[in-house]
């Protein structure tokens, strides 16, 4: 399928919204893009930002690509994507300023991630994931079964706070995404996708199958989101 430049909800404001809060970063900084996909969130990151950023994603073809963005862009001396995976990261103890993770971090699990990432940061360093979340207590059925089937472990925005609270950050900001990081940023992109990957692969029954989930996806999004939708957490590394 061709790639859209997100993997999920998403967009070069938020990524920035997000940044405005973190106040630590020099030239001298070491960032990380953990789940970075091609790198659309890391080249905007980067042309904002000094210091050094390692992104990292598990599949190869994304990691060309990136390297590929970024020395386009002509960032790849301080741009580096790499091959790697969320729970075994290539990185020293105390050796990351910021830990940038868009719409990834259910890869390993929101409160795994927060637990085994924070040994890498500085005491002070910050993190800054989005994730999916609840917006009520009570939803109905199709939906919650919907979630509770894909990531079981989406929860609540207070709840998660807590989670982060309890895995040694101090929570600095939290905001939610717009609508439009879903409908413009996500599924729009997507569609072009999906209809020539579909032509590609005529009457091809898992192609069909594929395609048909991402759109029941879409339609359960513009069904229910006054329920759920992605939350940006911003947390600072205590002592």
């Amino acid at each position: 399928m061709t790639e859209p430049k997100r993997k999920g909800p998403g967009s070069p404001d938020v990524t920035l919204k997000a940044l405005s809060f973190i106040d630590n970063l020099t030239g001298q900084s070491h960032i990380a893009d953990l789940g970075c996909g091609t790198g659309g969130q890391t080249m905007t990151l980067a042309k904002h930002v000094q210091g050094n950023i390692t992104a990292l994603d598990l599949f190869p073809d994304f990691i060309n690509i990136f390297n590929h963005n970024a020395k386009q862009l002509g960032l790849q001396d301080r741009v580096k994507g790499i091959v790697g995976s969320m729970d075994n990261l290539p990185f020293q103890d105390e050796e990351l300023d910021l830990i940038w993770s868009e719409g990834a971090i259910y890869n390993i699990g929101f409160e795994q991630g927060l637990n085994k990432w924070r040994k890498y940061l500085k005491t002070g360093g910050y993190i800054a994931v989005s994730e999916s979340s609840w917006f009520t207590d009570e939803r109905p059925v199709e939906i919650n079964d919907f979630w509770m089937n894909a990531y079981p472990e989406i929860d609540t925005i207070p709840n998660q706070v807590a989670k982060i609270h309890k895995a040694g950050y101090l929570p600095v900001a939290t905001f939610i995404l717009p609508e439009t990081c879903w409908t413009e940023h996500y599924f729009a992109p997507k569609i072009t996708a999906e209809e020539i990957f579909l032509t590609k692969y005529a009457g091809n029954k898992a192609a069909e199958e594929l395609v048909g989930s991402q759109r029941h996806e879409e339609e359960l999004y513009r069904k229910y989101k006054e329920f759920y939708g992605y939350t940006f957490f911003i947390a600072k590394k205590m002592g």
